[in-house]
Parts: C-alpha cells; sequence; structure tokens
C-alpha cells in the first residue's frame, strides 16, 4: 500500500503545474491532500474511477480544507474530530480501512507574532492527538499531513535564527513529543534518523527551495504496531506544484 500526503496549497492552482501528471506519477493507494482552499463544485478535475474521493472544505470560502482519495475499501469516514469548536476549518478527514484507520490532518498554523499558539497547542493538538488514540483503541492510525512543526533542529535549515517563530517554537515541538510518547512514529525518521536537509516546506522567498533551505513540517505517522509492516518512508522533493512537496510510505 502506498500512502501520499500532500499540501498543495490550493487544489484549484496546483491544477495548472501538472497535478494531473504527477499524480499519475505517484501513483498512491491513498492521496492525502491539504489546504485544498475549495469545494467539489469549483474543482473541474477527473478523479481516477476506482478512487472513492471524499471532501472537507472550510466553512470560510477559499481556505483551509482537505481532501483523502483511496482505492481501498471503505468501511467508514467523518469529517473533523467530532468538536465543533474545531470543524469549521476542514481540517480533518477518516476513513476506516479494513485493517487501519487513515487520517488526514491540516494543523493550524500558530500564525505571526504566534497569535493562535495558544489554541494551536492548548486545545488543537491536545484533541487531535486524543481523538487519534481513541480511534487506536478499535485498530492501528496512520495519520498524515501539515502538522506545521519541525519537530528537531534536524528538520529544518536555520535551527538557531527560528527558535521562537511559528513551527519551531518549544510548545509546538513538545507537541510532537507527546504524539511520540503516546506510541505513534514518525516514519520517516523511523527509517531516517540522521539523514539531514530532508524538509517538504520552503518559502517562496529568496529561492529558498533551490538553495534547499526548508523545513520538514509533512509527515506520515502511524501506530508502532504496524512498525513491522513499514517498508519505506519518503519525500518528494522535485514534485513543485506547490511550496510544500508529497511525502509518503509504503507498507506491506
Amino acid at each position: 500500500m502506498k500512502l501520499i500526503s500532500w499540501n498543495v496549497n490550493g487544489l484549484r492552482a496546483v491544477l495548472g503545474k501538472n497535478f494531473a501528471g504527477d499524480m499519475a506519477q505517484m501513483d498512491a493507494d491513498i492521496l492525502c491532500l491539504q489546504e485544498i482552499k475549495a469545494r467539489p463544485d469549483q474543482v473541474a478535475f477527473e478523479w481516477p474511477s476506482d478512487m472513492r474521493v471524499i471532501w472537507n472544505p472550510a466553512a470560510k470560502p477559499g481556505y483551509s480544507g482537505t481532501l483523502l482519495a483511496t482505492r481501498l475499501p471503505v468501511l467508514s469516514e467523518q469529517l473533523g474530530i467530532g468538536m465543533a469548536k474545531h470543524d469549521n476549518e476542514g481540517r480533518v478527514i477518516t476513513v476506516e480501512h479494513p485493517e487501519y484507520f487513515v487520517v488526514t490532518v491540516y494543523t493550524p498554523n500558530s500564525q505571526n507574532e504566534l497569535r493562535r499558539l495558544d489554541y494551536r497547542t492548548q486545545e488543537w493538538d491536545r484533541d487531535f492527538l486524543a481523538y487519534c488514540k481513541e480511534l487506536e483503541g478499535s485498530k492501528p492510525v496512520i495519520f498524515c499531513g501539515d502538522l506545521n512543526v519541525a519537530h528537531k533542529e534536524i528538520d529544518l535549515a536555520n535551527p538557531a535564527s527560528n527558535r521562537r517563530n511559528a513551527g519551531f517554537t518549544d510548545e509546538e515541538r513538545a507537541g510532537f513529543d507527546a504524539i511520540l510518547a503516546a506510541g505513534f512514529l514518525d516514519t520517516f525518521r523511523e527509517l531516517h534518523p540522521d539523514l539531514p536537509e530532508q524538509y517538504s516546506w520552503w518559502s517562496y522567498r529568496a529561492g529558498a527551495r533551490a538553495r534547499n533551505i526548508g523545513w520538514r513540517i509533512d509527515y506520515v505517522c502511524m501506530s508502532a504496531g504496524l512498525r513491522g509492516r513499514l517498508r519505506k518512508s519518503f519525500i518528494l522533493p522535485n514534485v513543485t506544484g506547490s511550496d510544500h512537496c508529497p511525502v509518503g510510505i509504503e507498507l506491506d
């Protein structure tokens, strides 16, 4: 099973940047998209006939939103995490497959001057992790998406100058520590613990992507019980339709 996760930074925009070709090349069994910024009726694209496509657009037009397309049998699906204070921004889709749950998530950004840091770390991070742990009581969980945090210094090009910037605060990093402490694995670091300069997001400014001045803020995490089936965890920096690139895993 190949799962791909990608923050497309606007699905309508990426359609004009070889999205169809990239999607065919990636050949995912499960494709999870974040920050789609669109409703289904706004997107002129013919999805593969063998994929079930589930949308969760935000209530606010042109903002946030997630999409999950899967070729695997679907037993159930859910939009959001069942909490009204979180669920109007279209940030989570859960699909139950026979052997595991797959959750795609677009974690809120703490924003400039850390205006949303308290909401992000004291409410969202805790509630989302509790939701995933509740799912795990039934079967293993794979969750993926833009988590808007670089966990360790190895996960961004300039850690010293970003210490109190959104995505690299102590509070956000502690939130990711909590994910690992709860028993979930960061699949990329599980297979590549010390591999440097591996990023999934680059600023559009100052030629950052060409110089590989980036951050690894997109993840595939999974229940530890699936570790024996993990064969690959990868980043696809040559897919350039967004300021993020796809990340993914392959499982037996």
